[in-house]
């Protein structure tokens, strides 16, 4: 199959490349930057994208086979890529005064001592997708003719190009006077100094397509029923290899193991699928209920409930700190599932199947390659037992090339409901993320009805386009803060806890923006969890984008 190559520097966006690229229809791989480019690994490759990194070229960041610049192919160096490519080939790349970051202006050079009179022929598509389509053709530009040469770009990056490796060309600049975007004058290779996976940056779409099929010609080639095919295939071929293998899910009620599930039972013999619900007492109001009817409709076997909430709350009894939290969690949800499955009988050497999405990897430091930082730990992710488990081959992880977006529809093809696809993400580790410093059941209860408060008000509002305020949102939840705010409650003065709200708007959750309440909603929606949680004294809006923030706390 014909396929985009993308080579994985740490960026904490990679895998937002090969999305947008699998998003056109074309099939694309992410392998680590620094594999070996030989035949094999090329076979099929329509052309190659070198991703961003947290690293510097110039201390000791992750290099590539320079025979990628031997191999005839089309390249796109993004940020860190281009960096690497100019870097490689001549050109010097240095730190700059101040770091250029999130939504800076790209303009087109019009200077014609460094622009060619003509534009090389091979680098036409792509050019021309860095102005607004009614501009076109580029020549108009080059030749000095008046025109909208400008876009607003998505950067994040400290360092930058002081010049240029032979035979490229500066096409554009950063408001700040910084190269922005170059191509090769003779090969098909070029370089952008901003991110145009990053669904804020104006004409990225634009600019990828320009490069996927304008340059490399690639043909539309995958679809997510593609997909479901292939993880169907690839799961049976692991859990029933030679004899076949119980699988046991930990299932949370959320969209990502819901679609897990259904994989499962399209894949595999229900006899040998056991989906374990616990209950950390960590969950959202009326959760259990709901997974539990849920799990039936998908018409499993073996269904088990385990209430835990003693254990949980017992193992955080006085712990504070975000990743310690998640790591306690990690493991006993481990070994609650290990003594239920040693109860139930199932065999020693069952497979542990888990929803682990494509953003769990990245942010927990666990990407293609081996240079992605760690953000935070993920439960199903960085867990010495998991790891264990991953060691000796016995994990599935059908979704681990997904994002959120694709993993929903994937779970409408399988037959899921929209109630379930569209259930906005809740983190493995539950409310002890969502309940800043310890965790205790008191601040369970104060936390669980104040969300529910809130959930109940988005999905009761319609906004202006018609959709509930909960549709239109990508995730929503509130935070319960470790203080307390002086208020008045009827004559008498109150002493009661702050609650964040968390609203974004997001196609993937790599990239968030806030959600653009109007005021009027805010304040009634304040008002509502004040007068039904008595505990909650004072509601503030969380205002942050990701980056620089993530979507939740901790």
């Amino acid at each position: 199959m014909e396929k985009i190559l993308i080579l994985d520097f740490g960026s904490q966006t990679t895998a937002l490349i090969g999305r947008r690229i699998r998003e056109m229809g074309v099939y694309s791989e992410i392998i680590p930057g620094d594999n070996a480019l030989d035949g094999e690994a090329l076979n099929g490759v329509r052309g190659i994208v070198l991703s961003g990194s947290p690293e510097s070229v110039y201390a000791g960041g992750p290099c590539v086979d320079k025979r990628i610049y031997e191999c005839g192919l089309p390249l796109l160096g993004i940020c860190y890529g281009l960096q690497r490519m100019n870097t490689d080939l001549g050109g010097t790349v240095a730190p700059l005064p101040k770091r250029e970051f999130g939504g800076i202006e790209v303009r087109m050079n019009t200077d014609k001592k460094k622009m060619p009179k003509k534009a090389a022929l091979h680098a036409l598509p792509l050019l021309e997708q860095l102005v607004p389509r009614e501009d076109r053709p580029l020549w108009n530009l080059i030749n000095g003719q008046k025109t909208k040469d400008s876009f607003t770009a998505w950067m994040s990056h400290g360092d930058t190009l002081v010049q240029l490796a032979d035979g490229f060309v500066e096409a554009a600049v950063s408001a700040t006077g910084y190269p922005a975007f170059v191509y090769h004058s003779e090969k098909p290779w070029f370089g952008v100094q901003f991110h145009p996976e990053v669904s804020h940056c104006e004409r990225g779409a634009e600019i990828l397509e320009g490069f996927v099929f304008g340059v490399c010609k690639s043909a539309k080639n995958w679809t997510i029923e593609q997909y479901i095919s292939q993880a169907v295939e690839r799961l049976r071929k692991q859990a029933m290899g030679g004899d076949t293998r119980h699988v046991l899910l930990l299932v949370s009620g959320g969209v990502d193991s819901a679609v897990v599930a259904a994989l499962l039972l399209k894949a595999l013999p229900p006899e040998y699928i056991h989906l374990m619900y616990i209950d950390t007492g960590l969950m959202r109001k009326d959760e259990t209920n709901e997974a539990r009817e849920a799990l039936q409709k998908l018409g499993a076997k073996h269904l088990h409930i385990v209430h835990a909430e003693d254990e949980f709350l017992n193992a955080l009894a006085g712990v504070s700190a975000p990743e310690e939290k998640r790591k306690i969690i990690g493991d006993l949800f481990i070994t609650i599932q290990e003594r239920e499955v040693a109860q139930l009988g199932i065999p020693g050497n069952y497979f542990l199947a888990q929803g682990t999405l494509y953003t769990d990897m990245i942010e927990s430091g666990k990407g293609v390659g081996k240079k992605a930082h760690v953000i935070k730990s993920h439960h199903n992710v960085g867990s010495p037992l998991v790891e264990a488990k991953r060691k000796e081959g016995l994990i599935l992880e059908p979704l681990d090339c997904l994002y959120k977006d694709e993993a929903r529809a994937a779970g409408r093809l399988l037959g899921l409901g929209e109630h379930i696809v569209m259930r906005h993400p809740f983190p493995g580790p539950g409310l002890a993320v969502r309940i800043l410093g310890e965790v205790t059941r008191e601040k369970c209860e104060i936390l669980r009805a104040a969300d529910k408060v809130f959930m109940d008000e988005l999905k009761r509002r319609v906004s202006s386009r018609g959709k509930t305020l909960y549709a239109e949102i990508w995730q929503a939840f509130a935070v319960l803060l470790p203080l307390r705010s002086v208020g008045v409650a009827g004559d008498g003065r109150k002493y009661g806890y702050v609650l964040a709200l968390r609203a974004v708007s997001a196609s993937d959750g790599m990239t968030a923006d806030v959600y653009p309440f109007d005021p009027k909603d805010l304040r009634e929606i304040s008002t509502a969890i004040t007068n039904f949680v008595p505990e909650i004294g004072r509601v503030c809006y969380d205002v942050s984008s990701k980056p620089p923030a993530t979507i939740e706390w901790e």
